[in-house]
């Protein structure tokens, strides 16, 4: 029974992982934010992955989809954000898993589990932009890195400095971008039983 679960786990999460990689290079812009802030929907087969069977099977969700897009598509960033998501697939992955198997595993539950990881998701993308990305992309360009983000805000004339960055396109672009995969995520998991309903006895018997 052990090796039957530990089959079906492998093959569900390398689906996963292969959606995540194809939703990942189905990335898009919006209007009035940087280039490489794009919308994509590739979180959602990782939380599926992570209610379902765990952080293990959630990160290397996390992980291929970047493999997967990087041999696809190749890089826009210089592998800035390339890097910069390798180090974001624990910030989501970890504290999602932390608050989630404290709750009861009610739809509510996981909506207010996914609202906490906004919240620090942002506070994160705040972060690694104005101490990874951006002085990354200045050094690799051998510029100031106000010159770095007025390059890249340059489509929003509010974007001045590194703090305006943070204020006017990483802030809001992350609301939206979050309010958006966290909505459809949620959605999904509630009907993961009439989608995908071995998930639940691998859920129950054992974790990756």
């Amino acid at each position: 029974m052990s090796n039957k679960i530990n089959t079906q786990k492998l093959v569900y999460t390398g689906l996963l992982a292969a959606l995540a990689g194809v939703l990942m290079s189905l990335e898009f812009s919006i209007p009035f934010f940087p280039p490489f802030y794009k919308i994509d929907f590739s979180d959602m087969p990782t939380l599926i992955a992570l209610f379902s069977m765990g952080p293990f099977s959630a990160l290397f969700v996390e992980v291929s989809k970047i493999v997967i897009k990087l041999i696809t598509i190749g890089t826009s960033s210089m592998f800035v954000g390339d890097l910069t998501n390798m180090l974001g697939a624990v910030v989501f992955v970890l504290p999602v898993w932390f608050l989630y198997k404290r709750t009861d595993k009610t739809q509510k539950s996981i909506v207010r589990v996914l609202f906490i990881s906004a919240l620090i998701r942002i506070a994160w993308f705040c972060f690694c932009n104005a101490f990874i990305s951006l002085p990354m992309y200045a050094a690799a360009m051998g510029i100031d890195i106000d010159e770095v983000v007025r390059m890249v805000g340059s489509m929003n004339p509010m974007i001045k400095n590194l703090p305006t960055f943070i204020i006017f396109a990483t802030i809001p672009f992350n609301i939206i971008k979050m309010g958006l995969v966290y909505t459809l995520a949620a959605v999904v998991n509630s009907k993961i039983k009439d989608v995908m309903p071995n998930l639940l006895s691998v859920n129950s018997t054992s974790r990756a």
